[in-house]
């Protein structure tokens, strides 16, 4: 069984200033897993903090579904495989095509941050967007419902950039 937890932070354009940056700090951090989690292959737990809902968690479990939860998996020799996916409407950074993140041989459990500016309309004349902040969290085989919160991580890849223009990460 494979785990991945998507933490996902979303703010628009008007709340890019340091108090609301105080309001959404920490939120990208992994929850504790649904306990029990659906049987299946692959079993994906979404987690979405909106600022559109006062930053209130929507999560949903999803078992072997075909939804792209920001990684694409492999399985080799029984290690797992793990890419960054090319990405949709992405506008910053660059969408780059899919690289290997890291492999997870199994009980390994692998964490990959990043952030972007997404399109919300690919009409050239109304070039709207908005962010999203990533903690993605990967297991290789079952996991204790509080390893992704607690437990350490065998593998981390950290490729958040700064969204709003200056060329380093603070």
């Amino acid at each position: 069984m494979v785990t991945v937890q998507r933490v996902r932070v979303r703010w628009g354009p008007a709340s890019r200033g340091a108090a609301q940056a105080n309001a959404r700090r920490g939120l990208d951090r992994p929850v504790l897993l649904p306990d029990p989690l659906p049987p299946g292959e692959v079993v994906a737990h979404e987690v979405l903090f909106d600022e559109a809902t006062g930053y209130r968690p929507h999560d949903e479990v999803l078992a072997d579904s075909e939804r792209d939860p920001g990684v694409r998996l492999m399985r080799r020799d029984g290690r797992l495989i793990v890419s960054r996916s090319a990405g949709g409407c992405v506008a910053y950074p660059r969408r780059m095509p899919a690289s290997r993140l890291f492999t997870l041989a199994p009980g390994e459990v692998g964490r990959y941050r990043a952030n972007f500016r997404l399109l919300v309309t690919t009409c050239p004349c109304n070039p709207s967007w908005y962010y999203e902040s990533w903690s993605v969290h990967i297991s290789n085989g079952p996991v204790d419902p509080t390893r992704f919160r607690h437990g350490p991580v065998d593998h981390d890849v950290d490729h958040r950039v700064s969204l709003y223009g200056s060329s380093q990460r603070r």
